[in-house]
C-alpha cells in the first residue's frame, strides 16, 4: 500500500468552461487510523454537472469548494486497513470522498456493496445517486400517470437514460433530447424512447416538438435549461408538471442568458415547476434501490457506463461532461 496519497484540489475558479489549469494534482501522506476508522482505496471516482456550481462563487445549495480544497465526488473504495469492526480487509463501499486515492471513515452512514449482485460501479450510476435523482425526481415530483407524454431533455445522459426507462415502466409515452444522432440511436434502441432528436441538427425546437408530441407534453424532465426547455414550455398541456434536475446549457456561462420570458405558460396551463435535490429524499432511498434493483434484475432498467482510465484523467474527464462527450454515466476508474 502507497503512503501517498494524490488529490485533486482546485486551483483557481473557471470563468466560462473549466479548464485543466483550474485544477492542481497534490501528494499528502495517507494519514493512520485511529480506533473505529477504516482506510479504502479508490476504485472508481464519479465526475458529474453539478459540481461545476461547487467550484463557482455562485449562491448555491452547498457550500462551495475553497481554493485549494479537495474537489468533491463520490467513490466506489476498496478497504485496505481497517481498525473498524464492521468493515474488514477487501470490503467495497460505496463512500462520498472526493477526488483522491485514499480516504478515511468512521463507517457511519457508509454502504457495503455485493459484486455479486451488480457491477459494483453501478452505485455511481444507475443504482446509485444518479438512480435515485431519475427516480425520485420523475415519480415523485412529476407523479407521470399511464398514457402520458413525457420529455426528458440530456436524455442520454446519467440521469436522463434511466428518467426515460422509469416513465416507460409506468407506462407513458417517452420523447428524448440529446445532442448526437448516435445517441439518439441509443436511447431509442436500448433505452425505450417512443422518440428522439438530436438538438444540434434540430433548427426549429418548437416545431419538432409539435410533431413528437401531437398530443402536447404532460411532463417534462429537464436536465439542460435553455432554449430547449422555452421551446417545451410552449407546449405544455394543463396541469403538466415540470421537474427541474439541472442547467447545463447555463452553468458555464459568464454572464445570465437572457431568453423568453414564459412564465406567463404556467398560468395558462395551471402547470407546475419544482426544483429538487436527491439529497432531500435519502430516507427514503432504501425503497427506491429496492424497486430499481428489482427492474435492473428483470432487464425492465439498462444503463451505459462511460468509463476513463487513469486517476490523473479527472479534470479531462469532468470537463468532457460540457463537451457532451458522454453516453450514459462517466466514471473515472482508478484501480481494479
Amino acid at each position: 500500500m502507497s503512503t501517498v496519497n494524490r488529490q485533486f484540489v482546485l486551483a483557481s475558479r473557471p470563468v466560462g468552461l473549466p479548464e485543466e489549469s483550474n485544477f492542481k494534482l497534490i501528494e499528502t501522506p495517507v494519514p493512520e487510523l485511529k480506533d473505529g476508522e477504516f482506510l479504502a482505496r479508490a476504485m472508481y471516482l464519479s465526475v458529474d454537472p453539478y459540481m461545476r456550481g461547487r467550484i463557482s462563487q455562485a449562491r448555491s445549495y452547498a457550500a462551495g469548494v475553497e481554493i485549494g480544497g479537495l474537489m468533491v465526488a463520490g467513490g466506489v473504495a476498496r478497504v485496505v486497513e481497517s481498525k473498524n469492526p464492521n468493515f474488514a480487509v477487501g470490503d467495497i463501499v460505496d463512500v462520498y470522498m472526493g477526488w483522491q486515492e485514499y480516504v478515511i471513515s468512521s463507517g457511519k452512514g457508509i454502504r457495503k456493496l455485493n459484486p455479486s449482485i451488480a457491477p459494483v460501479s453501478t452505485a455511481l450510476g444507475v443504482l446509485g445517486m444518479t438512480g435515485l435523482t431519475a427516480y425520485f425526481g420523475l415519480l415523485d415530483v412529476c407523479n407521470p400517470q399511464p398514457g402520458e407524454t413525457v420529455v426528458v431533455s440530456g436524455a442520454a445522459g446519467a440521469v436522463g437514460s434511466i428518467v426515460g426507462q422509469i416513465a416507460k415502466i409506468k407506462g407513458c409515452r417517452t420523447v428524448g433530447i440529446a445532442g448526437g444522432d448516435d445517441k439518439c440511436a441509443w436511447i431509442s434502441t436500448d433505452c425505450g424512447y417512443d422518440a428522439a432528436f438530436n438538438y444540434k441538427t434540430t433548427d426549429n425546437y418548437g416545431a419538432k416538438l409539435k410533431e413528437l408530441c401531437p398530443n402536447g407534453i404532460d411532463v417534462y424532465f429537464d436536465n439542460v435549461g435553455g432554449a430547449i426547455t422555452d421551446a417545451v414550455f410552449m407546449q405544455i398541456n394543463t396541469h403538466a408538471r415540470l421537474s427541474i434536475c439541472g442547467q447545463i446549457s447555463q452553468y458555464n456561462n459568464a454572464k445570465p442568458e437572457m431568453g423568453p420570458r414564459l412564465l406567463g405558460m404556467l398560468i395558462v396551463a395551471r402547470a407546475k415547476v419544482q426544483g429538487f435535490l436527491v439529497s432531500d429524499y435519502m430516507p427514503r432511498a432504501a425503497e427506491a434501490m429496492i424497486e430499481m434493483s428489482g427492474w435492473l434484475r428483470e432487464g425492465k432498467l439498462k444503463y451505459r457506463e462511460d468509463i476513463v482510465e487513469g486517476f490523473e484523467n479527472l479534470p479531462k474527464a469532468f470537463i468532457g461532461l460540457f463537451h457532451g462527450e458522454n453516453t450514459g454515466k462517466r466514471i473515472v476508474k482508478v484501480v481494479d
